[in-house]
């Protein structure tokens, strides 16, 4: 038989074999969402969806023998679920639910020690912690205190998640869920948007299904994602034709979101990733044209918004929010009002939209500090970290803080998602590093294994 012949008999029998295990596990998970469902009282809030969550945690806990990093590996999909899911009372979001349960499997099967850049990271977050702690006492309510706790975990925990999986060998895989599962709802997105098209509306497109999402909140998911479609580290291991299809899908869901904040964001870490990478004049140039089309929509919207003159656009409302936030601020200046303060009676009914704002309202003058020394140790940090694993990093890292600018911040997935990405190849470094420089980047990506490498895109 040629070796030909045997390439292709060899080809077939993994996809059968592939396929076999696909149904088997489709089986597995439907018997136990069905189950689940059923067990559970179904007048929980969101008892379908946390079905299926209970349900993916079982199987994932059940590979944990020969797959430690099971339960991670599971959750990173769950990260961009927004949807709301409780009984007995809690309420919380499934992509909080999926980074608490990551994080506890990173912290006890996660390869020690972290690095230098890790660590480093670490401390400056754990600074910012201190100074919100101290609001925490003056302003003692249970919503600050579980938000104190909830604001680490979107960083330092999604920083550990991340390095975890990079470090024990899953990059490549952890990346590639996380991009196809952005690209499966951006193509749910693009459909609801033509869908809207062709009957006159051409306001902001959001998925409505399988559960709703703001637009905002699928814009910077779409950006996050197409950073790393855009950069494609070698590590990485991704085709060329895959990542610019990846990367394309991606952008046209930002600009059917119409989330300009994602698109700001997303034209600032593309800029950071021209400067920094090794590429020819030709190819920066070119890039650097394909955003002045972005900035000209981000432009024009917010141009008709003002000329509109409606005092309820965004625009107009943001203003009115930006003062009454200030006056409310200068009632509790050093210490602020406490975390999550609008969801306590009395208190300025909502988030301010905008990062430092959020947080001066929140923690004071003290915890702004902070939270600016943070980000800007965080950003050094990474900047200085190899370009083949730190640009990533800093790209997708200060694509949030952009972001920040002009909408929300801490929002479970929007924060937790880039974090998880800079552990990730912060852990992926750690490990190329340990193998010494005669390591061989190929064969790190066989090392993964044969589930690990079902879900590449070779």
């Amino acid at each position: 038989m040629s070796s030909t012949s045997e390439r292709r008999v060899i080809r077939r029998l993994r996809t059968v074999e592939w396929w076999s295990g696909a149904w088997r596990w489709f089986l597995y998970a439907f018997a136990a969402v069905t189950a689940t469902y059923f067990l559970l009282d179904r007048g929980a809030v969101g008892g379908a969806m946390l079905a299926i969550v209970i349900a993916a945690f079982v199987i994932a806990a059940s590979l944990t023998a020969s797959k430690p990093l099971a339960i991670a590996l599971f959750a990173m999909p769950g990260l961009m679920i927004p949807q709301r899911i409780g009984i007995g009372g809690t309420d919380l979001s499934v992509s909080d639910a999926a980074l608490a349960a990551a994080f506890g499997t990173a912290l006890l099967l996660g390869q020690r020690p972290y690095s230098r850049p890790l660590r480093q990271l670490l401390w400056l977050n754990l600074l910012y912690q201190f100074a919100t702690l101290l609001t925490v006492i003056v302003n003692p309510y249970l919503a600050n205190t579980f938000e104190w706790f909830h604001a680490w975990l979107l960083v330092s925990g999604a920083l550990i998640v991340g390095w975890a999986l990079g470090a024990a060998g899953y990059a490549r895989t952890a990346l590639s869920v996380l991009v196809f599962t952005a690209c499966a709802i951006a193509v749910i997105t693009l459909v609801d948007a033509v869908a809207g098209y062709a009957i006159g509306d051409f306001g902001p497109a959001s998925p409505t299904w399988p559960f709703p999402m703001h637009k905002n909140f699928v814009g910077t998911v779409f950006a996050f994602a197409a950073i790393v479609a855009y950069l494609n580290p070698d590590w990485v291991g991704w085709t060329k034709g895959w990542s610019r299809l990846a990367f394309w899908l991606l952008v046209a869901g930002v600009v059917a979101s119409q989330s300009r904040q994602a698109l700001i964001g997303l034209m600032a870490a593309i800029m950071i990733a021209v400067i920094r990478r090794s590429t020819s004049r030709r190819s920066r140039i070119l890039v650097l044209l394909l955003l002045i089309p972005a900035a000209w929509l981000i432009v024009t919207m917010v141009v008709e918004q003002v000329q509109s003159q409606n005092q309820h656009n965004s625009v107009f409302q943001r203003l009115d929010w930006f003062r009454e936030v200030y006056h409310y601020w200068r009632e509790s200046p050093i210490f602020g009002h406490g975390l999550r303060y609008w969801r306590e009676p009395g208190n300025l009914g909502y988030q301010p939209p905008q990062g430092e704002l959020e947080v001066l309202a929140s923690a004071g003058v003290l915890g702004l500090a902070a939270f600016i020394v943070m980000w800007i140790g965080i950003l050094l940090v990474l900047w200085h970290v190899d370009p083949r694993f730190g640009t990533l990093a800093v790209a997708v890292v200060l694509s949030r803080i952009v972001q920040a600018q002009f909408d929300l911040f801490w929002v479970a997935a929007q924060v937790s998602i880039p974090f998880v990405i800079a552990g990730i190849c912060l852990g992926a470094m750690a490990r190329e590093q340990r193998a010494g420089p005669g390591h061989d980047a190929d064969a790190d990506l066989a090392a993964i294994g044969p589930a690990g490498s079902r879900l590449t895109y070779h």
